[in-house]
């Protein structure tokens, strides 16, 4: 009998890009990280792209590629990400499929994911094909290979669907178990029919479509996937091997694949340290001969489906309803609100297809006027969603029209396909997963609905956001402050909506604050600032300018003039318009600048409103993290006020609380939250310091343990962990100077004494390596008696002790 197991891991992050800037925005719930893409790639897609595999001794013996041992898939938008943000790890995965190949008789270890996460059933038959082209050309542009199989969200799946898959010529999917509904060998007349879990899931099935075409289907095994997804395998490799191999059925003489698939965040985000053990794992399979390691390309190769099987349609692996999580109150919950308070999932569906309809008949009617297949032309648009140079873009545009477009027609049919993108990006899965119409991954799809109606306004006329938002006024919330989406939509969608106007006023109110190159990009927009005159008087400064700015994305462009009055800290306003005539720009130049001149303030204001109209701004118009930025750098004496002022409260009374606590008395909160603050933002100045007081560090942490004061553990862990890397950053560098290597151990050792649960990640690769390309080399000089060789091993082994890494 051939034993093979396979393990899969569905990586998946929604879209979170603001779609009018085309990046990430700062997200206060993912502290200390920027936001959730990037804590989520620190806690688990890096960790599996260098993963730890643990000896007897808990010292690393190797640290391995997990992708390269795996099936795989990576949702586009999320690589997309990877690819601008963390390119180590994105390049992790593309040569761990590379690799792949020459292990698993040419099938790569990764498949296809459909494009943006939505529940296919769900959506029209042309975003279906959308969805599956898009996916298609993206897998081929990043791994440079056709994918064998692909992803079904949610694996949410219907006969449509299949269809779908197989017409673009994609061989298999991955299905749960209680999603087949019959099965017979193939050949055979008579069904028989599957209770729930019960599908033979050690072998592939073949499924016959209604078109002639035939799709092969997994169905993984339902218990273990279960055991893994909610932690109880994870505790221990070796178990986790042995229960895989539990799940083969003992005297068959046929071939069995035992597989499981989870979300892939499962190894390292939903579980701390997951991916060492899914590391240790497929060690101990290899190294036991369990098994052999396999992906469901090469192992459909091997053993072609002798079953073929009938799917239950409408079916899903994350609610026991179906697919009614995505479109009612089904009872499906996550858990923060109590299950049957989702009543707002059917409006919000209903809102999205309202729109989604009105929108198609625009793109299909005005896409006509340009190109002979205007469905076509959006299943291409994707070589420009992962392209976005103007080379590329005008390619596809005269290839599409065959002909040069003008300008406008070349916006418009940008526009027209940008309408679409954020169209199909509204109903990414996780809007409607979680419990509450409020949260940030339904607001996020809203974001897009809003963007696409803005579209929509521009390039037709017609305004869709009163409709839509009369749908959502049905959907209740969970929340006292919003009675309804209406509400939620005008709090944190509306407010969200910038214009290229706004693109001009952050322009003009952020260069009060820092200077520009007179060319600049500001997120997904070129901007040219023509004429910057600026006039400082004392702490008032007024900015008057011209500046042109142009969408990288539909390529528009807009010149505007604006003028900005700072009154001092965070009080200003600013002014933006369209461009005016000359004549008229500099008439209001001179005269506003004369007002500010004689320090009339009221006259420049009275100027600004006259020329300005209601086109006002004010940092509340900033983008979001410009906003942070600005108002933490305007705070900077307000800080240093609080920090004198905290600093003076501890430092009084520092003797009576020594006596508080010395009577285990609990300090009141006047007293802790003071010494806590300042023994918090002492500890992170030492970290932070080139050279760091090891001796004041230890003293301060020693202190909070002392009084029983609450470190900022976060921030901590995350500066200590920084300074660990970078310190080992310059020994990557410089991998022999003894000096940088006994002051790396010596501040190492002080920090794990004081922070605890570092990210030694980044550190142990370091060591790693150093170890394997210059330690056996230098350990034989130390024995050879050369001193500053025995100085270096004696602090390596001292340091690799501390990271836990076995060198000898």
């Amino acid at each position: 009998m051939e034993r093979y197991i396979c393990i899969h891991g569905h990586f998946y992050q929604p879209p979170r890009e603001n779609p009018w800037l085309e990046d990430v925005e700062v997200q206060d719930s993912a502290y200390p990280y920027h936001d959730w893409n990037e804590r989520i790639t620190h806690e688990c897609y890096r960790q599996n792209s260098a993963s730890r595999i643990l000896g007897p001794d808990k010292k690393i013996i190797d640290i391995v590629n997990n992708y390269l041992n795996i099936s795989f898939d990576f949702g586009p938008t999320l690589l997309s990400w990877l690819e601008r943000h963390a390119p180590d790890v994105y390049e992790n995965v593309i040569e761990a499929d590379k690799k792949s190949r020459e292990m698993f008789s040419g099938h790569g270890a990764a498949i296809a994911q459909a494009y943006n996460h939505i529940i296919m059933p769900l959506a029209s038959t042309k975003d279906k094909h959308t969805q599956v082209v898009w996916a298609i050309n993206d897998f081929e542009h990043r791994f440079g290979r056709k994918p064998e199989g692909m992803w079904l969200p949610e694996t949410a799946v219907d006969m449509e669907t299949l269809e779908v898959l197989a017409q673009h010529d994609i061989k298999f999917t991955i299905l749960a178990p209680h999603q087949a509904r019959r099965v017979r060998l193939v050949g055979a007349d008579q069904w028989t029919d599957i209770d729930r879990d019960r599908i033979d899931t050690t072998k592939p099935y073949l499924c016959r479509l209604s078109s002639g075409r035939t799709i092969n289907l997994f169905f993984y095994h339902g218990p273990t996937t279960a055991d893994v997804a909610d932690g109880r395998l994870l505790q221990n490799g070796e178990f986790f091997a042995k229960k895989l191999a539990s799940i083969f059925t003992q005297n068959n003489e046929q071939a069995q694949l035992a597989h499981i698939a989870t979300d892939g965040e499962t190894y390292g985000h939903h579980h701390r340290h997951a991916d060492m053990a899914l590391a240790y794992c497929l060690h101990y399979i290899q190294s036991n001969n369990l098994a052999k390691i396999t992906v469901y390309g090469e192992y459909l190769e091997k053993f072609p489906p002798t079953y073929e099987v009938q799917i239950h349609e409408n079916t899903s692996w994350s609610c026991s309803h179906g697919i009614e999580r995505w479109r009612s109150n089904c009872g499906c919950c996550y858990g923060r609100y109590p299950s049957g308070k989702q009543q707002w999932r059917g409006p919000l569906r209903e809102a999205m297809d309202w729109l989604r309809d009105r929108l198609a008949s625009i793109y299909e009617n005005r896409a006509a006027q340009y190109v002979p297949d205007p469905w076509e032309l959006r299943n291409k648009y994707i070589a420009v969603i992962n392209d976005r140079s103007l080379e590329n873009t005008e390619n596809y545009l005269l290839n599409s029209a065959g002909r040069e477009l003008p300008y406008d027609g070349k916006v418009a049919v940008l526009k027209l396909l940008e309408m679409q993108r954020n169209a199909m990006l509204m109903y990414t899965s996780c809007g409607w997963f979680f419990d509450d119409i409020s949260g940030i991954e339904t607001t996020q799809i809203m974001q897009y609905a809003s963007r696409a109606i803005q579209l929509a306004k521009e390039l037709a006329g017609q305004d869709f956001e009163p409709g839509f938002k009369d749908i959502l006024e049905k959907a209740p919330t969970n929340l006292k402050e919003f009675a309804n989406g209406k509400q939620v939509y005008d709090a944190f969608v509306k407010s969200s909506s910038i214009d290229l106007n706004r693109v001009g006023a952050h322009l003009a109110i952020s260069s009060i604050f820092e200077e520009y190159a007179d060319k600049v990009d500001t997120y997904c927009y070129s901007t040219n600032i023509e004429l910057y005159d600026r006039v400082d008087a004392g702490i008032q400064t007024l900015a008057v300018g011209r500046a042109t700015i142009q969408s990288n994305i539909v390529l528009e462009r807009h010149a505007v003039d604006f003028a900005v009055l700072h009154f001092g800290d965070h009080n200003l306003i600013g002014g933006v318009n369209d461009r005016m005539p000359d004549d008229a720009f500099f008439s209001m130049q001179e005269s506003i600048k004369n007002a500010f001149g004689k320090g009339d303030t009221t006259e420049v204001m009275r100027l600004m409103s006259i020329v300005f109209g209601g086109n006002n701004y004010s940092l509340w118009h900033l983008f979001k993290d410009q906003q942070r930025r600005i108002l933490y750098e305007l705070l900077q004496t307000t800080w240093q006020e609080i920090e004198a002022s905290f600093r003076h409260i501890y430092e009084h009374n520092y003797t009576i609380i020594k006596i508080m606590r010395g009577m285990n008395m609990p300090l009141p909160k006047a007293l802790s939250a003071p010494a806590e603050f300042i023994l918090n933002q002492d500890l992170r100045r030492v970290i932070e310091n080139d050279k760091s007081d090891l001796k004041k560090l230890k003293k301060l942490a020693d202190e909070a343990a002392r009084l029983s004061l609450q470190l900022d553990h976060a921030m901590l862990r995350y500066e200590a962990s920084h300074k660990i890397n970078e310190l080992m950053t310059r020994l990557k560098n410089s991998p022999q100077d003894t000096a940088l290597l006994e002051s790396i151990e010596s501040t190492i050792r002080t920090l794990l004494t004081v922070v605890s649960e570092l990210d030694l990640q980044p550190a142990q690769n370091v060591l790693f390596a150093v170890s394997e390309q210059a330690y056996v080399r230098v350990r034989n000089e130390a024995n050879s008696g050369e001193k500053n060789a025995k100085k270096w091993v004696e602090s390596f082994r001292n340091l690799a002790e501390y990271l836990g890494v076995k060198v000898d």
